[in-house]
């Protein structure tokens, strides 16, 4: 998942040096999307992890 958000930001980065605003308000929005989903699940992750070798 981290892979698309960087892809993605590649992409709106790329799209705004050709000045594609469009393209470049959809990636952006796609890649935060897409980091925010990875970090909660990276954080309830070590969480789980955390608990499960407690036992």
């Amino acid at each position: 998942m981290l892979k698309w958000s960087v892809i993605l930001l590649v992409i709106a980065l790329i799209a705004g040096i050709f000045g594609f605003f469009n393209v470049v308000a959809a990636a952006v929005g796609i890649a935060k999307v897409l980091f925010y989903i990875f970090l909660v699940l990276f954080i309830v992750s070590l969480f789980m992890g955390r608990r499960g070798r407690s036992m």
